[in-house]
């Protein structure tokens, strides 16, 4: 089953998250295979001032290392 990460700026709506969430799972869907069911949105709300964690992926290396 996939889990997908996203991180997203405070105060989006749960309708913003939900809309999202269904892009990203039919994208995946549309690429990989597989049912929307076994995919896994999970959201992380990132302070707007902090730019450099919210434009990281989550793959990427921890800035200083």
């Amino acid at each position: 089953m996939p889990v997908i990460r996203i991180e997203m700026f405070e105060g989006r709506t749960a309708d913003q998250k939900r809309a999202c969430a269904k892009a990203v799972t039919e994208a995946w869907v549309a690429t990989c295979g597989g049912t929307p069911d076994a995919v896994t949105i999970i959201f992380a709300d990132v302070a707007k001032s902090d730019w450099a964690t919210a434009g990281r992926l989550a793959s990427d290396p921890r800035p200083g290392t």
